[in-house]
């Protein structure tokens, strides 16, 4: 089985995109990442995994110290998503450059899963021909995988 046959349509949002519409998306569709602008070759920029999302949300000092968590006020903590207002998704990229994972439309589910665990992303961007062509979840190719 290649790349090109269990790829699904997904998501595509632009690098400066309000953060909170980008996380608006992840939340109504319960998807695990976003696929980040295309560059000039139409190839994405960048993954963003719900995970990093996620870690956005929480105050640096409670990532110093995961303890404080629990002394945050519950009302305190229904405010997290606060921080996203004015925010874009550059804003929520890592600061280091980040490996893209991308696959071959030609490439079988070993080689995609190979990527996927080595880069610890949640899906992979399929090209063919230099152009975007889908995704592949990890819990669709954990189905494929299933079905052999």
């Amino acid at each position: 089985m290649r790349a090109e046959e269990i790829v699904d349509e997904f998501p595509v949002v632009d690098i400066d995109s309000p953060a909170r519409d980008a996380v608006k998306l992840l939340a109504d569709y319960r998807l695990s990442g976003l696929v980040v602008g295309t560059d000039t070759s139409d190839k994405p920029y960048a993954v963003l995994p719900a995970s990093q999302v996620v870690r956005f949300l929480v105050p640096a000092y409670v990532q110093d110290d995961p303890g404080l968590a629990r002394v945050l006020t519950e009302s305190m903590a229904d405010h997290a998503a606060d921080k996203l207002s004015g925010k874009t998704i550059r804003d929520l990229l890592p600061h280091k450059a980040q490996q893209v994972p991308i696959v071959d439309a030609e490439d079988t589910i070993i080689e995609v899963a190979e990527v996927m665990s080595r880069l610890h992303s949640p899906l992979v961007t399929v090209v063919k021909d230099g152009k975007l062509c889908g995704v592949i979840t990890a819990s669709r190719l954990l189905a494929e995988a299933l079905k052999q």
